[in-house]
């Protein structure tokens, strides 16, 4: 099992050039720009906003009400925080459907421009640049990938 570990590294450095045949390219793309570059778009955003300052709210509300309950444990305290809990949750599962509801229409449109663009520009993959800032999936990319100008010319033909 060590010698397997030890040798793991080494094959990987001698097989990964091999995977990578050099003609893949990696887009990136602001899908919150592109999106209000869309009929509908503004709709969408607001929602959005409404969705997180409520819920920006409702998380003040339930951080204040848990140091109630930690402070004085009573069943009324308990209750109110518990209660609390139910609507940010309903409100979190509401505004998700409505989001969804509201971004379907778009993500067609979207979604086809951005394929259109990739493909003519010889791009593989293209990603959302938020999502891929957010979570650490790419960690460098050169300003030649960001293809939200080409598509948001796309978008407006």
């Amino acid at each position: 099992m060590k010698r397997f570990l030890f040798l793991l590294p080494i094959a990987l450095l001698i097989t990964s050039p091999h995977a990578q045949n050099g003609r893949g390219r990696v887009g990136f793309v602001n899908v919150p720009k592109l999106v209000t570059a869309l009929p509908g778009g503004a709709n969408y955003t607001a929602i959005r906003k409404k969705a997180d300052t409520d819920l920006t709210n409702q998380q003040k509300n339930l951080q204040a009400l848990l140091t109630k309950v930690n402070a004085s444990p009573t069943a009324a305290n308990k209750a109110a925080f518990s209660k609390a809990q139910q609507t940010y949750a309903n409100s979190q599962k509401t505004y998700q459907t409505q989001i969804a509801n509201a971004f379907k229409p778009l993500a067609t449109k979207l979604n086809g421009a951005i394929a259109k663009v990739a493909k003519a520009n010889g791009f593989n993959v293209v990603l959302d640049q938020e999502v891929a800032a957010r979570t650490r999936l790419v960690v460098y990319a050169n300003g030649t990938s960001d293809l939200t100008a080409a598509v948001t010319k796309e978008l407006k033909k």
